[in-house]
């Protein structure tokens, strides 16, 4: 039987809201349910909903959850959630203290570039954020043991992977992985959530961490010795084709996502080298035109979540790699 890796890339709100779509066609179009996968890869906004999955929650009670539905059933049922008050709004918020969140960080980034994405450097230049992933620890609570990892209420779940980035050293943290640093389930993704300049770093253990999509949106290359005989990639940062929008902000945003497909091209090549096929899935000119620029505008969740479920199916059967 072969071996399946699902890895679930960050991008925000919105981008979380995609992936969803991403994932119910993934399971209708493909056969291939996430909860059925041997490992489960989270980042950022991907590693919420890697634990949810992990802890027993259907694609069919995500579409639920993410399309402001009432959740019908399975471990969220019953269970109240403002996406408005999760996260804190669309806007990052006035800092508390104007200076480098990461001096550290900054310097020593600076001194090495090449070897730290300069995302990761720049995170450390700016200054801590003010807002609180106190609610969205506590979904995961709601659905996992307190304090520990992953457990489904039928007994079996998948491995689940969390990817957050020290704050002062700039590397990856793998939550999950053997030999990783010790947190619950909630601690890691509030970590891995943890967007530089907008939410408060997470502290675990002695280290403080955040976002680990300041170091890559998809962190595909930590599955690269794995031996994995299949790898979806659900990257909601990446982009399939551009929709030319006129916009100068939307502009630099493609551009940016231009950028972040190369990045997860070459972690790709590198899990193909070690004997994967690799399926990839992003967003299409017309989720781009939906999704925006602004990825933490969770009014807009609905219609990203219906224009997924219609455009991902065609995505999964054109984004075979390798």
């Amino acid at each position: 039987m072969s071996r399946r890796a699902i890895v679930i890339g960050g991008g925000g709100v919105l981008g979380g809201t995609w992936a969803v779509g991403a994932l119910s066609a993934l399971e209708k179009e493909l056969g291939i349910t996430a909860s059925d996968a041997d490992l489960l890869v989270g980042t950022s906004a991907g590693s919420v909903l890697a634990a949810l999955i992990a802890c027993g929650v259907t694609t069919e009670e995500l579409s639920q959850h993410y399309g402001e539905e009432k959740v019908t059933s399975g471990p969220l049922l019953g269970y109240e959630w403002n996406p408005v008050r999760a996260t804190g709004g669309s806007r990052p918020g006035w800092p508390r203290i104007l200076r480098p969140g990461s001096p550290k960080l900054f310097g020593s980034g600076l001194l090495k570039l090449g070897e730290l994405p300069i995302t990761a450097v720049l995170s450390g230049l700016l200054p801590p954020g003010a807002k609180s992933l106190e609610r969205v620890g506590h979904l995961v609570d709601a659905v996992s043991p307190l304090g520990e990892w992953a457990q489904s209420p039928s007994g079996t779940h998948p491995d689940v992977w969390v990817v957050a980035m020290d704050y002062e050293t700039g590397k990856r943290a793998v939550f999950g992985r053997a030999g990783a640093p010790i947190a619950s389930l909630s601690e890691a993704v509030m970590a891995s959530c943890a967007i530089p300049g907008w939410f408060s770093p997470i502290k675990i253990g002695a280290r403080t961490y955040i976002d680990g999509g300041a170091v890559s949106a998809t962190s595909v290359d930590v599955l690269s010795h794995e031996g994995f005989d299949e790898v979806y990639v659900i990257a909601p940062m990446s982009l399939t084709q551009s929709d030319h929008p006129k916009s100068l902000t939307a502009k630099l945003e493609r551009q940016w996502r231009g950028v972040v497909s190369r990045t997860a091209a070459n972690e790709i090549a590198d899990v193909v080298a070690g004997g994967s096929r690799v399926f990839l899935a992003s967003p299409t000119a017309t989720d781009l035109t939906v999704m925006g620029t602004n990825l933490m505008d969770s009014t807009r969740r609905k219609i990203v979540l219906d224009t997924s479920l219609r455009t991902s199916p065609r995505t999964w059967s054109e984004q075979l790699v390798g």
